[in-house]
């Protein structure tokens, strides 16, 4: 048993899955075994029963720029030693033997009592995913620190362009799933300091260093922000469309000119164009695209919504698509909520605009829009004159339910 499943074991944590290394085969061997082949770069076999992962012991050779340069030797003289230095970090280079003795050339054991997160080889440098993989296992492990020598070794892959080749199928993946880490600013600030960020998300990167208003940001730098506010998003453990509608809701501010500091005026337009960019660069997945865009062009309207008489929270309703997707709706609003208690000082804050705004969608979702429908084409009304009379009734509705909700005075900071 190899990776992941040994590592967490060490350290306590649940073991999920498990990956082995055959030493001394062939894939022929395996097939005659009753294994099935599922690799497609380098011999891999599902275990006829259990389904797990076993991987012939292998080496790589360096062919070609970026992650999939690689040519793959994998033969019955491959060692289990061998097979472990191409792996990215010592912790991640560990076995354990048939009767539960640890297999640990590299000092992986030892990284783990000192919490340090360390590459194994100088072969780590040519494969520019694990930059990527280091940064989110920081974002996991947030009591490990990275060891100076492979930070090192990180910049000087990314000055020599390696990040460069990456495809962007797996650089969403990597972020994707750093995201949903336990600490998904460490993720970032990692890739900040080996200036791999600048290069895979330059419209995040831009963010550090501009200020905002301290009146409603006391951290003041909107990078920082965006930081505490992915954590805040991982302590409310929200889904990732989410998380990722919370890393794109401030983009526009890295465009503002510092003329204009600490005043963001048009930021969400701005941020909104800029999140398309990047979306299509990395072939983000659709839902994650859409709840997105609505957070980058709506948080400062959701934000001063507290304000909001009916028709101004029915429009609010409608340019969001609350209607027809509710649960996108709750989904945006929980980003909000990350955004206005992800600044220093109101983590614990209530956002009361989220139970408000779910509150009016209930209140307006109470018009029978069909009933409307119906009577406003018995008069001779057709297409906007019908829709025109649905939003009049769910203003109606709206106000009833406003002068008969509690008092009460919401206030939180404004974007």
């Amino acid at each position: 048993m190899v990776g992941g499943a040994v590592r967490d074991a060490l350290l306590g944590l649940p073991v999920k899955d498990r990956d082995w290394v055959v030493v001394g085969s062939t894939p022929e061997a395996m097939t005659a075994l009753g294994y099935m082949p599922v690799g497609k770069d380098f011999p891999v076999f599902l275990h006829p029963r259990t389904r797990e992962e076993y991987a012939l012991a292998r080496t790589e050779r360096k062919t070609a720029r970026g992650y999939r340069g690689f040519a793959v030797h994998a033969a019955p003289e491959v060692t289990l030693e061998e097979d472990l230095a191409r792996r990215d970090l010592t912790i991640n280079a560990m076995a354990q033997a048939g009767d539960g003795g640890l297999i640990d050339p590299y000092g992986g054991q030892s990284d783990i009592a000192q919490k340090l997160l360390r590459h194994v080889t100088a072969a780590f440098a040519e494969d520019p995913v694990r930059i990527l993989r280091v940064a989110r296992f920081a974002a996991r492990f947030t009591d490990f620190s990275v060891a100076p020598e492979t930070l090192a070794l990180m910049q000087d892959m990314v000055a020599a362009g390696e990040v460069d080749a990456l495809v962007p199928e797996r650089v969403w993946q990597e972020i994707a799933r750093g995201l949903m880490e336990k600490k998904p600013s460490r993720m970032f600030d990692l890739l900040r300091d080996c200036g791999a960020l600048k290069k895979l998300l330059p419209e995040v990167d831009r963010l550090w260093g501009v200020p905002q208003r301290p009146e409603y940001h006391p951290e003041i730098d909107t990078g920082v922000h965006l930081m505490m506010v992915l954590d805040m998003a991982a302590e409310l453990q929200t889904p990732l469309p989410v998380r990722f509608a919370c890393l794109g809701h401030d983009l526009g501010k890295g465009s503002t000119p510092a003329s204009e500091w600490p005043r963001h005026i048009g930021h969400e337009e701005r941020g909104a164009r800029l999140l398309k960019g990047l979306c299509q660069r990395l072939r983000v997945p659709t839902y994650c695209r859409e709840i997105a865009d609505v957070t980058a062009r709506e948080h400062g309207n959701i934000h001063r919504s507290a304000d909001f008489g009916a028709a101004a929270l029915v429009r609010l309703l409608e340019r969001c698509d609350a209607f027809r997707k509710p649960q996108r709706f709750a989904d945006i609003l929980l980003a909000c909520e990350c955004d206005a208690r992800g600044r220093l000082g109101l983590s614990e804050n209530p956002y009361r605009q989220r139970q408000r705004l779910m509150a009016a969608l209930a209140a307006a979702q109470a018009v029978q829009t069909a009933e409307i429908a119906a009577t406003a084409e018995a008069q001779g009304l057709s297409g906007a004159s019908i829709g025109a009379a649905v939003h009049a009734a769910r203003v109606a509705s709206v106000e009833l339910w406003l002068r008969a909700a509690p008092p009460g005075v919401l206030t939180t900071p404004r974007p």
